[in-house]
Order: structure tokens, then sequence, then C-alpha cells
């Protein structure tokens, strides 16, 4: 493991710096040992999980091969493709020398940043996804750990930026994740989210039903953001929201959610499905521009910053 990124890392359970040996991390009193993979990833999880990260490990563990093959199809891809560009805007003029991605998946924001960011840290609940990220990018300069977003596996003020790109929501204890991203975040390093948005009545109903009936879903541990929420838990962590920006309308319903409803997955035998999707994404900021609707979108950007 490389030595910088190695000095990233401390123990979750006792704060202490790690050190490698024999194939595993050790921390300097020895009292805790953590396996690495047969590909390198730090194996923090084992020790410890989150009640809702223990079910969310077993589903993403068991949904990882469907799920991933679900995003590749060309109609999502050009959805994805309109919310990066969201995503991206918000990283504009902002340092990115150590990022740190958490509940990471395959590693979507270090595929997104390229070589923007000289190192990055991914952090996920999901050995499989972790495998299939480290798999996809073995750069050096990047490193994937099996851990809890509630419990980060990371020194203090460490990032210069923290990239979440469909992770809160999956984290109920909100007051502790946000702590966490603000003790690794360097004063005045900045928080980047993309998460699924729950504030129009619409969008919960659906979610209701959508939530009870597909399996790439776990409705126990997934739970939308909402505006006010957001802002109150992010400010009592110390952080603070600059920018919300909401996406998505009723194309993000009928394109983008392939991973989620066996029916979106139709429009990849369906001739001319990008061209649509494209046209979707515009008629979706259209929509967004009416008055009154502005916050009702399916999907949220947000940038906040350590204070």
């Amino acid at each position: 493991m490389r030595a910088e990124l190695l000095d990233i890392l401390r123990c979750p359970a006792t704060g202490q710096a790690l050190h490698e040996n024999a194939g595993q991390l050790v921390s300097a009193d020895g009292s805790r040992r953590y396996r690495l993979s047969p590909s390198g990833v730090p194996l923090f999880g084992e020790d410890w999980l989150s009640p809702e990260g223990v079910v969310q490990r077993a589903h993403y563990d068991r949904i990882a091969g469907v799920y991933l093959t679900n995003l590749t199809q060309a109609h999502t891809r050009e959805y994805m493709a309109y919310m990066d560009r969201a995503v991206l805007a918000l990283m504009e003029d902002q340092q990115m020398g150590r990022v740190a991605e958490i509940c990471c998946g395959a590693g979507e924001a270090f595929h997104l940043l390229n070589a923007s960011a000289r190192l990055g840290v991914g952090v996920d609940v999901s050995p499989a996804m972790l495998e299939a990220a480290r798999k996809s990018i073995p750069d050096d300069t990047r490193l994937f750990v099996n851990g809890d977003a509630t419990k980060l596996p990371l020194k203090d003020a460490q990032f210069d930026m923290v990239v979440m790109l469909g992770g809160i929501h999956h984290v109920n204890d909100r007051h502790r994740l946000f702590s966490e991203i603000r003790r690794i975040l360097k004063p005045g390093g900045a928080f980047i989210f993309r998460e699924p948005l729950d504030d129009f009545f619409l969008w919960r109903a659906l979610r209701a039903a959508v939530y009870n009936t597909s399996s790439t879903l776990e409705a126990d541990t997934e739970h939308p953001l909402r505006h006010r929420d957001t802002r109150e838990q992010l400010e009592g962590a110390g952080l603070a929201l600059e920018i919300w920006r909401t996406l998505g309308f009723f194309g993000y319903c009928f394109l983008m959610n392939s991973d989620v409803l066996a029916i979106n997955r139709v429009w990849q035998y369906v001739p001319g499905a990008v061209v649509l999707t494209r046209f979707a994404t515009k008629v979706d900021e259209w929509m967004l521009r009416f008055p009154g609707l502005s916050g009702a979108g399916l999907a949220v950007v947000g940038r906040a910053r350590r204070v």
C-alpha cells in the first residue's frame, strides 16, 4: 500500500495510526488487526458495522452484479451524464488534492474526477462493490476501504473534498455521518453530494410504492433527503450548506431507474432511447423552472463546507 495513503488511515476502534504487517493493518498498540483482501482492500467492516451497515452490506453484496450491469445501459448512462455535469459544476475551482468518496460503491466519483484528485480514498460497507471499484480503478493513488460511514477509518482533517453520490440516503444516523465528514475535512473543505430527494408529495407516494416492490431497495435503511431536515443536520454537524439544486422530473422516473424498476430496462431495446433521454433531461429542466416546482425534483445536488 502506498505510504501516503496508509498515513491517511486510522483504526476506527481506537483512533490510532496503523502500520502494515504480514498482509494486515495493525493499530499502533497492536490491539486491533484488520485483514487485507487479495486485491488490497482493508476490511475494517469485519470488526464493526452499524446495524443498517450490516443490512446494506448483505444487500449490495447480493445485488452488486445486477446493479452494476443495469447502470451500464445506454439510456441510463445518458441521464447520468446530465446529473454528472451538475455535480462537476459544484466541483469547479475547489481544492482536490485529497478526495474521499463515502459510500463509494464502484468508485463513481473517482471515475468522474479522473486525474483531478491527486489522492483518493473510497469507503463502502460492501466488499463486493469495493472489489468492482478496485478492478475498474487499479491506480495506486486510489485506495478502497471496507468500513462504516458513521465510524470512518480516516484521520482528522485530511481531505480537501468529500463526495457522496447516492450514499447519504443509505445512512439513518445523519448526525454521525455529517459529523464524521466534517471531522475528516480540512478547514474550509467542501462536501459535494447527489442524492434522491423526497420533498415533493407526488414522489413520496411513488417511492412508497416502489420501495415495497423493488428487490434492489432496502426500505428500512434507505431514506431520501428533505431540504429542511438536511440543512439542519448539516448545520448541526458544523457544515454550512452553500448550494442546493434539484434535478429530475418525469424523465428521471421513466428513464433513470433501470437499477430499481425492471420496466425501465425495456428502454435498452427501444431504438432512439438515448436521443429520447437527452430530450427528457431538457424537459425535466424546463419543468423545474415552473413557479412552485423549483424544489420538486427527484434528486438534489448540493455543496456544503466545513466551517
